[in-house]
Parts: structure tokens; sequence; C-alpha cells
């Protein structure tokens, strides 16, 4: 399949246009390159025959004219996003160019070829989104597809609304969609703003690890290869116009995921342990959801698709991936506002 992949240098995007080359997918990676992007993440095949970069914004209409006309994909798969709630909280006016603006542009483009194209049945927009549309949970429960939307800030808001369109667009055009919505992502080339990432990176500097109020916040936690996999599955046999739930099957409060890491971290460095003691108790977030978890029976059901990597493996994993890559995350580490503390502007 010929996929064009928005967003293909982020972190998530990364990992998709890794698996699909390494599938015999033939890609091309659409990215304006933001701070949080990263073309050093696609270093194992940037010289595949099958891999094509094309710099542009998802919000400019004309830019992904040309692209689309100049490659003629079979599908989109769109994951170019602002992602980051802090700076969402601090600049929420980005998210919405970006996830809303840019969506809307991006899908007016895609009708507009898909209908130049002649319709083919075999198109097939496939936007991810994230479990965080749908608000919090209280201590138990889960989140379906069916359930209604409540996002709590402005990042949340902004990919509901995203995902709305998108669904206008099927309901309306015709467009032939689909949605996919997941749980918190972490493993290799995760941006180092990210809670695991400044965990892990924390601890090496000997840094006090901050953690938001408590702790007391859960997450289901999905390994970034097992996503890919499940997002390929998802445009390779997903229905037309259905929405898939995403998840690891892995809840953890976030002071018991922080724990984890620094007992890695213990085995890893044994002459820097306990790594624990650095956890410092920081003000909690404005507007932070307490819990995510998701039923991910659907995809589970209808495509046969399930999570592959544990929690505890996919921590050692990660840990050990950032403890070999040191170049990658050292470059990185002075991009804007990289750890700073960010979100406290409510």
């Amino acid at each position: 399949m010929k996929i064009l992949v928005t967003g293909g240098a982020g972190f998530i995007g990364s990992a998709v246009v890794r698996l699909a080359v390494a599938r015999g997918h033939e890609i091309i990676n659409l990215d304006v390159l933001t701070y949080a992007a990263c073309l050093e993440n696609l270093t194992p095949i940037a010289g595949s025959n099958l891999y094509t970069f094309e710099k542009a914004d998802i919000c400019d209409r004309a830019a992904l004219d040309t692209i689309l006309s100049r490659h003629s994909p079979e599908a989109i798969l769109h994951l170019a996003a602002e992602s980051h709630v802090d700076r969402s909280i601090d600049n929420p006016g980005a998210f919405i160019e970006t996830n809303v603006t840019g969506t809307y542009t991006l899908l007016d483009a895609a009708r507009a070829y898909w209908e130049a194209q002649g319709r083919p049945e075999g198109f097939r927009f496939h936007h991810v989104s994230t479990d965080e549309v749908f608000g919090t949970l209280g201590d138990t429960g889960l989140f379906t597809e069916d359930t209604p939307y409540a996002p709590n800030s402005p990042y949340s808001a902004s990919k509901a609304a995203s995902d709305h369109l998108v669904r206008a667009w099927h309901e309306t055009y015709g467009l032939p969609i689909l949605l996919s919505n997941c749980s918190n992502n972490y493993g290799p080339y995760h941006f180092p703003e990210k809670l695991i990432p400044v965990v892990i990176l924390k601890a090496l500097a000997g840094e006090p690890i901050p953690i938001y109020g408590a702790g007391e916040n859960v997450r289901d936690w999905l390994y970034v290869e097992d996503h890919a996999d499940a997002l390929l599955t998802v445009l390779e046999r997903g229905e037309v116009g259905r929405s898939y739930n995403i998840g690891g099957h892995n809840e953890r409060r976030n002071i018991d995921l922080v724990r984890a890491i620094c007992g890695i971290l213990d085995t890893r460095r044994p002459e820097s342990a306990p790594h624990d003691r650095l956890i410092t108790f920081v003000e909690d977030r404005p507007g932070h959801d307490q819990r995510y978890a998701i039923d991910a029976s659907r995809i589970q059901d209808e495509l046969g698709w399930t999570p592959s990597v544990t929690i505890e493996e996919g921590l050692a994993r990660t840990v050990d991936w950032f403890l070999a890559n040191e170049d990658w995350w050292r470059a990185l580490q002075a991009r804007d506002g990289v750890g700073e503390r960010l979100g406290t502007n409510p």
C-alpha cells in the first residue's frame, strides 16, 4: 500500500513509518518539523526506496494538493498534532491551529483528491486520536468507543474537535474514514518532555524527579511499537466509518510507574541507587484528569489485535534504549521548553 503519513517524524508517527516500511509499504512522510519532530527517528529506514519525506504544514492547502497529486497515495494516516497537555495550557492557540484547522484542511484536501480519483473504494483516511477526548474516569470503568466525549484540557478539546470533523466528513461527504483513540504511549524515541523520558533523564542526571500532585493519577500504558502495529491493522482491515480504541492493558498509578523505572535504573546504574530518593512531589497540573482506562475489546474481537508488550518488559526496553542512545536525547534537550515546568498558567 502507498500511504501518506502526516507527522511521521514524531514519536508515534516515526514508529508507524519504520514498521510500515519494514512490512513493504511505500511511505510518504509529511511533516512540518516542529520542535517535537526529529528526522533522526527515521535513520533506520532513511535510505529505503520505499520512503519519501515531504516537508509541509497540514494547514497549507496548496502544499497538500501538490503532494497528494504528486504521490497518489492509496491511504492517509493522520498523526500530525500538537500533543503535550502542559503546552496546551500555556498556548492553546497552537493546538487549535494544528489539531483543528490542520485536520480540517487535510480532510478537505483528501476529499478533493479522492473525488478527483473517482472515489476509489479502497481509499482510507485514518485519523489517530487519544483517549483523553473522553475526559476522566473514577476508580472503576473503562472508555469504550461509545463513551461520550468530555475533554478537560485544551489539548483534548482540540483532538475531540478533530475527531468530530473526521466523522462529519464521512457522514456528509462519504469520505471513507477510520478513527482510533489510543491510551498513553511510551517507548524508544519518546520526546524528552513526556513523563517516562523525563523520569529516566532526571534520574540519570541525579536531579529531582517531578511528580504532579500525589502521583495518584492512573494511565493505561501502550508500547509505541504495539500501537504502530495496531494502527496498520486498523488501516488495512478496519470497517469504514468505525472507531477503534487501542489500549495496552497496563494501568498504573504515576507514582508506581516512576518507582518501577527507578527500580530498573537501580539495576542498570547501581552506583547511583536508589534512584527513588530523587522523587519530588510538585504542584499538580490544572484540570489533571484522574484516570484513563481503555476497553480495547472491539479491535481484539473484530480485527484480532492485542498488545504484545507488558509494562514490565516495555519499561525495561525503554530504559535500555535511552541508556544506549544518549546522543539522540542530548541533542533534543536544548529545544524550546524541554526540561522546564510547563502548564502552570491556568
